[in-house]
């Protein structure tokens, strides 16, 4: 899944260290996310989204998802 967490972080000029500890994971799980690697669960999603001031949609790309 698409993300735009890189840009956000490069924005608010922060770490992937320090979006981990603000949102209540390990930098290995946003690298992962980053990366593509790894899909953010929706609570999570949400956390890293409201950090930001953004909605899920805004943050994360979902069109390359299977449409049901």
């Amino acid at each position: 899944m698409k993300t735009i967490i890189p840009a956000l972080r490069k924005q608010h000029k922060l770490s992937q260290e320090e979006l981990a500890l603000a949102v209540g994971v390990t930098r290995q799980t946003i690298t992962s996310i980053e990366i593509g690697k790894y899909t953010a669960s929706l609570p999570l999603a949400y956390k890293i989204a409201r950090y930001f001031g953004k909605t899920i949609e805004e943050v994360f790309d979902f069109s390359d998802l299977e449409q049901v």
